[in-house]
């Protein structure tokens, strides 16, 4: 049986859980649950990253030690997981005990390709990272995500020889051995390698930023954040003698965003060659979530939590919206206009109808019996291809075909004609194909839409119709507010 482990990147918990953090849960989560389904034995891990100078800022602004503040901030992302009904395994914190005396472990086995030296360079607090002179200068010394100005910093750091790395994480995105989805994040990622790698500070002095792990060995020296964040993929499954590690790893899938490709496609390919573990399988990256055009935000009015949308529609809903709505391949727009429209005519008129029209027919013409349901004989090859290569959106495409389908043969078989020409085996035959299509559509939907997949499973259960409490998807005026 296939051992099959599925990560999400790691949350910083600088700021509130947002509709990026949860779409990314819920794509992880599609892999897991579909996995499960093929029989595969899971284990999908997410959670939070929790340490460096931005955390520890925010807590001083707050009057609040950073730990209570981390604390805090971690439980909303695992509220968030809860809300979004995502079935990971593990929820791993970088504050965990666990993950600290294991980053350190890695960091001993990596001390061949580290070394000490001086750095000078540019830093931005809010990236909790360094740029370049001609990025600073670009910048006219200002950061634009932050608006503040980079702070000059002079200082002695320990490197990792991520040079040294170049040419074999490249072989292995060449070769296939470490794929990386979709092909322009590919493309993205040779064209940086192809440039070659300069080595990377990875720590800071414990004067500057207290809150983080210390180095082994050297106390005035803290643990680049970045650095010891990506770790958590092999922590979390007890690296390096854990039996978790031994199943589980390589990763089957990792699911991250654009703006992080170069720490999980370049730097964390390196940290794992550096202590001599195979690379995950797959690397798949996903855009960003605009809201009626723009980048989201608080201070323009447009910012949309995700709870506010479940509350309203619905977890399944939700997870409908953002798998099948935003591009898996590129960037996507929410809008409240997009999504009643994506409601009310996709999951009301077209899913809900069919179920709501099939169990009033053959409660009406069979007293609930529906009798023998035939196996569905749909091709499903382009639907797992799909999923096959992290395209939520087209897999959901297929299924949306099948339920079109479904209506367009009610609409043409008549079901209520057939009972009023009095031939009951006729009847029978277009209702059992009618059931078994929505069983078909369920078990599809089953990692998209695990709860209404459940409810249109268990009103065919056994041959017998059990009626929904209520509809599927009750239609929205969309001019609610």
């Amino acid at each position: 049986m296939m051992n099959n482990y599925i990560t999400t990147s790691i949350p910083y918990v600088n700021g509130e859980p947002h509709l990026g953090h949860a779409m990314e849960f819920i794509m992880a989560d599609v892999l897991a649950r579909a996995a499960r389904q093929r029989g595969e034995i899971v284990l999908y891990s997410t959670g939070t990253d929790e340490h460096g100078g931005k955390i520890a800022e925010k807590a001083a602004e707050l009057k609040l030690e950073p730990k209570v503040l981390a604390d805090q901030m971690s439980a909303k992302f695992s509220e968030l997981a809860t809300k979004l009904n995502i079935s990971n395994d593990r929820f791993i914190r970088t504050t965990d005990s666990g993950h600290e005396q294991r980053a350190q472990l890695i960091w001993k086995a990596l001390e061949k390709d580290i070394y000490k030296a001086k750095y000078t360079g540019w830093y931005c607090v809010g990236d909790e990272a360094f740029f370049t002179e001609t990025e600073v200068e670009a910048n006219k010394g200002v950061c634009p995500s932050h608006n503040r100005p980079y702070d000059k910093i002079e200082e002695e750091n320990y490197f990792f020889k991520l040079s040294n790395y170049t040419k074999p994480v490249l072989d292995a995105i060449d070769s296939g051995a470490f794929q990386i989805l979709p092909e322009t994040k590919r493309n993205e990622i040779l064209s940086l390698l192809r440039d070659g790698l300069e080595d990377i500070s990875i720590s800071r002095p414990h004067d500057k930023i207290s809150w983080g792990i210390a180095v082994p060995g050297d106390a005035k020296q803290v643990m680049y954040v970045w650095f010891e964040a990506l770790m958590n993929y092999i922590t979390v499954l007890g690296y390096p003698e854990h039996a978790d590690f031994k199943q589980f790893w390589p990763a089957s899938t990792q699911v991250i965003g654009k703006d992080i490709i170069r720490f999980h496609a370049a730097i964390w390919p390196a940290i794992l060659l550096g202590i001599g573990l195979e690379l995950p399988k797959v690397l798949y990256v996903h855009g960003f979530i605009t809201v009626e055009g723009k980048k989201m935000s608080k201070s323009l009015g447009n910012y949309v939590s995700p709870y506010e949308i479940i509350d309203q529609y619905g977890v399944d809903a939700f997870r409908y919206y953002f798998l099948r709505h935003i591009p898996s391949y590129g960037d996507g727009d929410y809008s409240k206009a997009t999504f009643d429209a994506a409601y009310n005519n996709e999951l009301a008129n077209e899913l809900g109808n069919a179920v709501s029209r099939t169990v009033a027919m053959i409660v009406k013409y069979q007293e609930g019996i529906i009798g023998d349901i035939p196996p569905a004989e749909h091709d499903i090859a382009q639907y797992l291809a799909a999923l096959k290569v992290c395209r939520f959106d087209k897999a959901l495409d297929e299924v949306w075909e099948q339920v079109r389908g479904l209506n367009q043969y009610i609409d043409q078989e008549k079901p209520w004609e057939i009972a009023k020409q009095n031939d009951p085996d006729h009847l029978r035959e277009v209702l059992a194909y009618m059931s078994s299509n929505l069983l078909e559509i369920a078990d599809l939907l089953l990692p998209f839409m695990p709860d209404t997949a459940a409810k249109i499973t268990g009103v065919f259960a056994e041959g017998i119709v059990r009626p929904l409490d209520g509809t599927l998807f009750p239609k929205h005026d969309i001019d609610e507010k």
